[in-house]
């Protein structure tokens, strides 16, 4: 019996048992070569169909900078003689990034990484077959790294990539990685699904990522990762590197968030997410023992907002989400996750289970209200918070900030550089609680305590979840 016959009959043993094991229609479908020819079979129709919706990102950043000496960065100097003291002339310094992006509407509309075009003054796409276009930026939300890009087609229909369903892949499948690494021009590279639900990560506040062994590397970020119908399941966003190469380790934001910051930011502009209101955490071994389980699963819950639309739904504290939608949730990254993924108006079906029995429960999906009304200003006079911009924080502005949605009080929205604030090292994200022994409860009466005068300010703010004091002599 020659070495082909042999390879030919283990591959047909391998089949049946698949099909005996169950596998169903899938497993009938996944088979080894048995022949040659097979063998010799290639991703290029596939690379052919999809590689024209990919396009390369250029972006232009121009900067004015002033040339100085270390010694006028002195607070000694700049107190005597002025900020601008030592500065030259302002010089323009052009910086120049690249990228990937795909088409998604044969009209022109391309989805890329909000990091890839944070900042641009210029963008430029360049397609495979080397026409380049100017691109305007539609919108863009930085909590899931994606912008949304729209070019002039002159009434020509693009290739675009139609969307796959992220949450049909399974780890194993393949899947193919489509940009332009390092500036090299149009690369594509093939791999596996390594891992799905990864959102311990820490690229963006929305993680949920894709993670494959397709190799990703600098220039990727906005690429496409393709599956093998030719369908977008993913856009690539990140690569874990020590050297700045692929290590096989890269990771793509899912389709089907993809899909819901398209229609937000297509829709008007402002992309809208819909608000849960309650918050939770993942269940560990030690959550799942104390609870009876046996083992960890889904979401305990430990926030309930008032009357926001969890607690109307009846979602209790101390009950533990399985699901959303028949979604499993292991974690609230994952639970923030498949609400931002549905839109408002419609209706989420949660798998709940409470003192040992599974409820189902329905949550009507509303956006945030802003109640207080955020009232944003900017603070000015002679106090620690001048030139602090600073709001009511509000369920809206929470989600629009990704914090929790239950902090009450004012928070520091941003500092004017080179202001007393600033010097004081207060920080964007900082809530106000107390000023010389008065409690913060609102922008109008934080500017009615600083407008009295005093010569010594205690101040109490809360940053990353720790209370912070300080003492300001004047």
């Amino acid at each position: 019996m020659g070495a082909s016959e042999c390879f030919r009959r283990m591959a047909f043993i391998v089949a049946v048992l698949l099909v005996v094991a169950g596998g169903g229609a899938r497993a009938q479908d996944t088979r080894m070569p048995t022949s040659q020819v097979e063998m010799q079979l290639s991703f290029a129709p596939l690379v052919e169909k999809s590689a024209p919706a990919v396009v390369n990102i250029y972006t232009r950043k121009v900067r004015r900078t002033r040339s100085s000496s270390p010694l006028f960065d002195d607070p000694f100097f700049r107190r005597f003689f002025g900020e601008g003291f030592g500065l030259g002339a302002p010089r323009k310094r052009v910086q120049n990034s690249l990228g990937s992006g795909v088409i998604v509407r044969g009209d022109g509309l391309v989805v890329t990484n909000h990091h890839v075009i944070k900042g641009a003054d210029e963008i430029t796409l360049v397609l495979s077959d080397r026409r380049e276009f100017d691109a305007e930026l539609v919108g863009s939300d930085e909590r899931t790294d994606l912008a949304v890009l729209r070019f002039d087609t002159g009434g020509e229909n693009m290739p675009f990539l139609r969307f796959g369903d992220s949450d049909a892949l399974k780890v194993g499948d393949l899947v193919l990685a489509i940009g332009n690494p390092f500036g090299v021009g149009q690369t594509v590279t093939s791999g596996i699904v390594s891992a799905l639900a990864r959102t311990q990560v820490g690229i963006s506040d929305l993680s949920f990522f894709i993670q494959t062994d397709a190799a990703i590397n600098p220039g990727n970020s906005g690429g496409a990762l393709v599956d093998m119908d030719g369908a977008l399941v993913g856009v690539n966003s990140a690569i874990y590197s020590k050297s700045g190469g692929s290590l096989g380790i890269g990771f793509a934001i899912p389709a089907n968030m993809v899909r819901s910051v398209i229609d937000g930011v297509t829709n008007g502009g402002r992309l809208v997410r819909p608000w849960f209101g309650a918050l939770g955490q993942g269940v560990t071994a030690e959550i799942a023992a104390s609870l009876g389980f046996d083992r960890p699963q889904g979401v305990l819950v430990s926030k309930v907002f008032p009357g926001g639309p969890a607690d109307r739904a009846g979602l209790r504290v101390g009950d533990v989400v399985l699901e959303v939608n028949a979604k499993k949730v292991d974690d609230d990254e994952a639970l923030r996750f498949r609400i931002a993924t549905l839109s408002i108006g419609g209706t989420a079906e949660l798998s709940v289970l409470r003192k040992g029995r599974e409820h189902r429960l329905f949550v009507d999906l509303m956006a945030a209200p802003e109640d207080p009304p955020s009232e944003v200003t900017e603070l000015s006079g002679n106090h620690p918070f001048s030139g602090a911009t600073v709001a009511n924080m509000s369920p809206a502005l929470a989600v629009e900030l990704g914090r929790d949605g239950f902090e009450a009080g004012v928070i520091i929205l941003q500092l004017r550089r080179g202001s007393t604030g600033d010097r004081l090292r207060f920080k964007a994200g900082d809530m106000v609680t107390s000023v010389n022994g008065i409690e913060i409860e609102s922008v109008r009466h934080m500017k009615a305590v600083m407008a009295k005068p005093a010569k010594r300010w205690r101040i109490s703010i809360r940053r990353n979840g720790k209370k912070l004091s300080r003492i300001i002599e004047r």
